[in-house]
């Protein structure tokens, strides 16, 4: 009783038991109540602030048996994983809070998924005491590769990260710089036979090439449950216990593909070509004399105020890629290349509106990241046949859960008729049709960069584009997916095909009778443009509008 009290004082009055136990936030992405995992030590002392584990699942695998897998409680003897999931063990006593996110399932930790892990980290320091600086990421799996992924595109929200046998994940392995400053332990059994060893070889051999703190053990003759070995009696807890997160560091690295990921610790990105490898290296040399290379970037700014090593009266000198500035100390200090030579630019980034930035810069599976409409078109007044195929595509794009795997997600779908004000401010659209047959993309065409003739046949084309401060994802002609059990690409396995290949893509897709005919992909330049080279291709096929 007396621990219930005190936990009633420290949470707005909401009464949480000590222990393992199972809590929910609200997600904005599709108001729904979405579950996490969550140990609370059992003692509290108001006046501290505690450390707090998030942990990824195991593709196979949810919430709760994660909260067992981290705490070193596996399965009993013949215990199937419904069983394990129906009680929690007694658990090691740890001075940790604990949280495990669902995550919607087994889609990778990635757009939604993602989201959610942040908003279980925004709810648990809401609702408890958390320290800032000790924060901590570990995973099994695919959220091994989860962990991964989320220490390395926003490294400063972390104290260390701890991957038990990663699922092997492309496109992410340049990032390693970044964990220059988060102390990383990989963990893997050596017969693992679903996910061979050698990738957390090489990760551990690309963390040691860049510098980072990076250990790696690996298990002889374990298989695919090096997790029992790595969580064995709540030991991993004893390893993030000798970390805390470095809020002003010496020196940082950051290598981004993306405005999303543009900003660490000291410094931010502000003005290179989303989809291309961006990077910055800055450190203090001294007091108030900071040296910065970089590659593929014309505009950064450095908020260095409460570094050790900065004053924030008289001069600072900035050496940038040989090109000594100096300035006057300030709360930021923005820099910017223009003709192949670095200057002192004004406060903050200058983006023009109708550039790449922040939210608004692809690829298309970032307007199926955040919540978002599935919309079909009546404009053309369709015959009930007509109407019910496009209805029944637009539904199917919409069900992200398949035979296999049930995903806790769900979207509207309506024709373009039905979307209200509100629906377009706030919510990302997915437009099925062309402007002749979908009322939305008629309205909006203009503003796009590429469309697709009414008379084109057996063509499909895909892109993203901004409606004012929402995301687009325009589908005309052939769905994207089409052939796509045929074709081999990237992306989670578990997912189904329609997401699955839309995360392959990146801001346009131009097809002739399925993706195993692709006429031209890839990414729109900073002012969503068409590169002219894919341009030509497009223009060539006579199907397409580019503008």
């Amino acid at each position: 009783m007396a621990h219930a009290i005190l936990l009633a004082a420290l949470a707005s009055a909401q009464v949480y038991i000590p222990g393992p136990q199972v809590l929910t936030f609200l997600s904005d992405v599709d108001d729904s109540d979405q579950p996490y995992a969550l140990y609370l030590p059992k003692s509290l002392d108001p006046g501290k602030k505690y450390p707090l584990v998030i942990s990824l699942h195991h593709s196979d695998e949810n919430h709760p048996l994660n909260l067992r897998r981290v705490f070193g409680r596996g399965n009993q003897p013949h215990e199937t994983d419904s069983d394990a999931t129906r009680y929690f063990p007694p658990f090691r006593d740890v001075q940790f809070f604990v949280a495990c996110p669902l995550a919607r399932g087994s889609m990778g930790f990635q757009g939604i998924a993602e989201k959610d892990v942040y908003d279980v980290l925004a709810d648990v320091k809401r609702r408890f005491p958390i320290d800032e600086d000790r924060v901590y990421l570990t995973g099994i799996e695919m959220g091994g590769s989860g962990a991964l992924q989320l220490a390395l595109s926003r490294p400063d929200v972390w104290a260390a990260v701890a991957p038990v046998c990663p699922m092997p994940a492309a496109g992410f392995e340049d990032l390693a710089p970044n964990a220059f400053n988060v102390p990383v332990h990989l963990f893997h059994g050596e017969q693992d036979p679903a996910v061979p060893a050698e990738g957390s070889r090489q990760w551990h051999k690309r963390f040691l090439d860049a510098g980072v703190h990076s250990e790696y053990l690996e298990y002889p003759g374990v298989r695919h449950n090096a997790w029992d070995y790595a969580y064995r009696n709540g030991a991993i807890f004893d390893w993030f216990a000798k970390f805390r997160r470095q809020r002003f560091p010496e020196r940082v690295r950051l290598v981004s593909h993306a405005y999303k990921y543009s900003s660490a610790y000291w410094l931010r990105l502000d003005a290179f070509t989303p989809g291309t490898t961006t990077s910055i290296d800055a450190r203090f040399t001294g007091p108030n004399c900071i040296a910065v290379t970089t590659q593929n970037l014309d505009g950064f700014t450095l908020r260095p105020v409460g570094h050790a090593q900065y004053m924030r009266q008289g001069a600072v000198t900035v050496t940038i890629d040989g090109t000594m500035l100096k300035a006057r100390a300030a709360e930021s200090l923005a820099f910017t290349r223009s003709a192949q030579a670095w200057a002192l630019a004004g406060a903050g980034p200058r983006v023009p509106g109708y550039a790449k930035r922040v939210g608004a810069e692809g690829p298309m599976a970032e307007a199926v990241a955040a919540r978002h409409l599935y919309v079909y078109g009546t404009a053309d007044a369709p015959g009930a046949e007509e109407l019910a195929r496009r209805r029944q595509r637009a539904a199917f794009a919409s069900q992200w859960s398949n035979l296999r795997r049930h995903l806790t997600v769900s979207f509207a779908v309506k024709a373009d008729k039905e979307v209200t004000a509100a629906d377009l401010e706030n919510d990302n659209l997915v437009l099925f049709g062309t402007k002749e047959t979908n009322s939305l993309i008629a309205r909006y065409a203009r503003t796009f960069p590429i469309e697709l003739n009414a008379g084109a046949a057996d063509y499909g084309l895909a892109f993203v584009a901004m409606v004012g401060k929402r995301y687009a994802l325009v589908n005309s002609g052939l769905a994207w997916w089409t052939g796509a059990d045929q074709w081999k690409r990237s992306g989670w396995r578990t997912m189904p095909s329609a997401y699955r290949v839309l995360q392959s893509f990146g801001d346009y897709v131009l097809f002739k009778g399925s993706l195993e005919g692709i006429v031209a992909e890839g990414r729109f330049d900073r002012n969503w443009k068409l590169p002219p080279a894919q341009a030509d291709k497009m223009r060539a096929t006579g199907a397409v509008v580019v503008r």
